[in-house]
């Protein structure tokens, strides 16, 4: 516990988490929210609104992990809330087709011109599970090329660790994958082209696909090198692969056309996920029409789900894009100075306490390091002091700010951020760090 902020009383959660781990392995649903990465006890979440949380002590956190993401606009934005309540009471599903899903189709395929036709799912493991099925299909290859640090959902052949070498085959990163099916997963360094070179000179047309993120938010945000991604873009075509733009965390985060537009690349295949569904269970993966006419019932490909285009998810997507569309002049910038403003203002507490600390940023998505740096890739990601880290988010959660409990996520901010949250946040870091330096 930091000696700069007592720890806020919160006996309500203790009790919540004592009576969750009854039910669900760990007391969670998703192994992060456990805090076992950063030490402490989890609050509970009883309300959220604009950009602050509340826990069920009434404890308030300014919140700077968004749902992972997607409350770009801020919790309990009223378009989207309004938009969610009109459409619950025509019904919550119904299993058929309705209007809405080529509605928000229209405004995806308005924002990314790499997607010409797309299908909506449920998660962004879904989403990514799916393209992968299509580009093997497309291709009548097998192996799949990934990064370490890039995480892609939780199915079983993206679930690997790197090898020792560019063209090592990777081997189960959980219990519960048959490794007949890593050893189809080549998981390889990011930022570095001749890796990636050197694998597809190892495995001669028998590569189906190279996914990515195309700035890394899962090992902390890593941005692309100069020139990286328009590599990948040039290797893929050459060898008759796939790229695949995994931007269910960048997608209308970074820009209102995701990292694709920021960074000028073009992409076969795209993921999508978190603010496409306003904050509601989604998933898309979309790209070119021969790829996707590669579909059932039209194609040989099989890939349904009972709950896709749900008419909630499509309603939220609908009002968060568009609210974004309309206002993408005003809202983009802003993210940016916000974003510039914590992420620079809270490294600029560290050097003056003499914490080693680098900071990498794309849009209002952002990592603090507990590392000199530089910070590239995940191996110097991986450098990071942890132990530290957690320090500092414990006293900055006792101070009321939410970061997220991973040295190695990304931190994300909304339009509901402002001045007054941007000076807390750094104030609360000036103490903090004397947290980290006392051990």
């Amino acid at each position: 516990m930091s000696p700069q902020f007592p720890a806020p009383v919160r006996t309500r959660s203790k009790a919540l988490q004592q009576r969750a781990e009854r039910f669900f392995p760990g007391g969670v649903n998703s192994p992060v929210r456990a805090f076992r990465a950063v030490g402490g006890a989890p609050p509970f979440v009883q309300s959220a609104q604009g950009a602050w949380l509340t826990d069920a002590d009434g404890n308030r956190y300014i919140d700077y992990f968004s749902s992972w993401g997607p409350m770009i606009l801020g919790h309990a934005f009223p378009p989207v809330v309004e938009a969610i309540q009109r459409a619950a009471r025509s019904s919550a599903s119904f299993g058929a087709s309705t209007a809405a899903e080529a509605d928000l189709a229209e405004r995806v395929t308005a924002c990314y011109p790499a997607i010409e036709k797309l299908r909506f799912v449920s998660s962004g493991t879904e989403a990514t599970m799916s393209a992968i099925r299509l580009a093997r299909a497309a291709t009548g290859r097998k192996i799949i090329v990934k990064f370490e640090g890039c995480y892609h959902g939780h199915s079983d052949g993206l679930l690997v660790k790197a090898g020792s070498g560019v063209a090592t085959f990777g081997i189960p990163g959980s219990a519960g994958v048959p490794e007949e099916i890593a050893h189809l997963t080549l998981a390889l360094p990011y930022n570095d082209l001749p890796a990636v070179e050197a694998a597809f000179a190892a495995h001669p047309n028998a590569i189906a696909a190279v996914i990515l993120e195309p700035v890394v938010g899962n090992a902390g945000c890593i941005p692309p090198a100069p020139g990286y991604l328009a590599g990948l873009r040039a290797l893929t075509a050459r060898e008759g692969a796939l790229l695949i733009a995994d931007e269910v965390m960048t997608g209308f985060r970074v820009a209102l056309g995701g990292a694709l537009e920021l960074y000028g690349v073009d992409a076969d295949l795209v993921t999508l996920g978190k603010i496409v569904g306003g904050g509601l269970p989604v998933g898309v993966f979309g790209g070119k029409r021969g790829l996707m006419d590669l579909l059932a019932p039209i194609g040989p490909v099989y890939q349904a789900g009972t709950l896709s285009g749900n008419p909630l998810a499509m309603a939220a997507g609908i009002a968060t894009l568009s609210y974004l569309q309309d206002h993408a002049a005003q809202v983009y910038p802003q993210l940016e100075a916000t974003a510039k403003a914590v992420a620079e203002g809270v490294a600029a507490e560290a050097a003056r306490a003499g914490v080693p600390l680098t900071v990498n940023r794309v849009g209002a998505m952002w990592t603090w390091f507990f590392t000199p740096g530089p910070v590239t890739d995940y191996a110097q990601a991986a450098l990071s002091d942890t132990a530290a880290f957690g320090r500092f988010h414990r006293a900055m959660l006792d101070a009321g700010v939410w970061l997220p409990p991973s040295q190695f996520e990304a931190a994300f901010l909304g339009t509901a951020h402002g001045e007054e949250e941007v000076a807390a946040t750094i104030a609360a870091a000036r103490a903090a760090f004397q947290a980290v330096i006392a051990g």
